[in-house]
């Protein structure tokens, strides 16, 4: 069985080259991660602690968050991470963490939302005549009893804010509702939940069942496309300011 995620299917979409390097080639990337990624793991750490504490039903304090937050950045940070906004320093990003957890924190007490499981893995077998699966895992799912309907809640601690638009088109929570539809039921209601954490502001879209019948569809031709690529050329775009392979990519190497 072939495995993709929906990171990996989005590498390809955004850079082939980069999808080669990354995936067949296997090199080793210029720098272990960014400052960015470093406050987006810390972040998602702490809230997959604080939920697991509310699961065994204890509610930790605003200052026991940030201890804990505090913690998790010292024990995983390194003095090499790559900062890509130059005008920002590394205690600046820490300092935005502490923000987005107190946000979160004072907007979302008492915390009585249903919560299931967090980082739940998942696994969807495309069609039964391709060896294909998609894997993941959810930040948190919940259950909305009073609106009888399972809650997929993801974290996002990237600057921008997309449009309702462009979440409607999403991908990835998508793929995470064909995973919940296949363990509870294809009937059972499903909310698409984004938590933006930079701005506070939490964004809710759904899917019809026609939608999730052709992601899946669109998900089986993008897989392959990728099977039968055969030339890896490079997408120059702003993402490259991230990319942890551009010392091998030709466009950046002339």
């Amino acid at each position: 069985m072939i495995k993709y995620s929906h990171s990996k299917l989005s590498t390809f979409e955004q850079c082939k080259l980069k999808y080669k390097l990354k995936y067949i080639d296997k090199i080793k990337p210029d720098f272990e991660k960014t400052i960015e990624a470093h406050l987006g793991i810390c972040v998602h750490l702490v809230l997959e602690w604080l939920y697991k504490q509310i699961l065994d039903e204890k509610i930790p304090k605003l200052d026991e968050i940030i201890l804990k937050y505090t913690e998790i950045w010292k024990q995983e940070f390194k003095k090499d991470f790559k900062i890509t906004k130059f005008n920002l320093s590394s205690e600046e990003y820490f300092n935005k963490g502490v923000k987005f957890l107190i946000d979160y924190y004072l907007e979302n007490q008492p915390f009585q939302d249903g919560t299931i499981e967090l980082e739940k893995e998942i696994e969807i077998h495309l069609h039964p005549n391709y060896p294909y699966k998609i894997t993941g895992f959810i930040d948190r799912l919940s259950y909305n009893s009073q609106k009888r309907l399972y809650e997929i809640h993801d974290y996002k601690t990237a600057g921008t804010l997309p449009t309702q638009e462009k979440i409607n088109k999403d991908r990835q929570l998508a793929i995470y509702g064909l995973a919940i539809r296949e363990i509870y039921g294809k009937d059972k209601e499903i909310a698409l939940i984004w938590h933006y954490l930079d701005h506070n502001k939490k964004i809710i879209s759904s899917r019809t069942e026609q939608q999730y019948d052709y992601l899946k569809q669109e998900i089986l031709r993008l897989i392959k496309e990728i099977e039968s690529t055969k030339n890896f050329p490079t997408t120059k775009s702003i993402l490259c300011d991230w990319c942890e392979f551009k010392s091998s990519c030709s466009a950046w190497n002339k």
